[in-house]
């Protein structure tokens, strides 16, 4: 096959590939954030929500007061973003939110217990602020 078949080829595949792909990438929050492992898959902490927190986007989860939190990574601060950690939810009485990974205020929460140390310093991909 010539190049020029090989290229629209590859656009072809790579338009429809992105096709089935429903979500919106939202504005990164951070270029950077901590977390315990490279992948940034291992609980951090386990943290407790000192009040109700109502997600402004899709980037975010809900928190209700009382609520235990898996925190997995911290945003590095700039400007705003250091006040910001994702994790999940954990309460049987929120069975349908828990696994769903999003940002929280920080200062909404207090750690109960640090599993891991979050010393390593990651770049946030795009991926990080995809919202499904």
């Amino acid at each position: 096959m010539s190049r020029a078949v090989c290229r629209l080829f590859f656009l072809l595949c790579l338009g429809s590939t992105f096709s089935t792909i429903r979500g919106i990438f939202m504005d990164k929050l951070s270029r950077k954030k901590l977390c315990a492992d490279e992948d940034c898959v291992y609980a951090i902490s386990l943290a407790r929500a000192e009040d109700d927190y109502n997600a402004p986007d899709c980037r975010f989860i809900n928190i209700r007061k009382g609520q235990l939190i898996y925190v997995y990574s911290k945003l590095v601060k700039e400007k705003k973003a250091g006040e910001f950690w994702s994790g999940s939810v954990y309460n049987e009485q929120y069975e349908d939110q828990m696994g769903t990974v999003g940002y929280f205020p920080r200062t909404l929460v207090t750690e109960q217990h640090v599993y891991r140390e979050a010393n390593k310093t990651i770049p946030t991909k795009v991926i990080d602020f995809f919202c499904d």
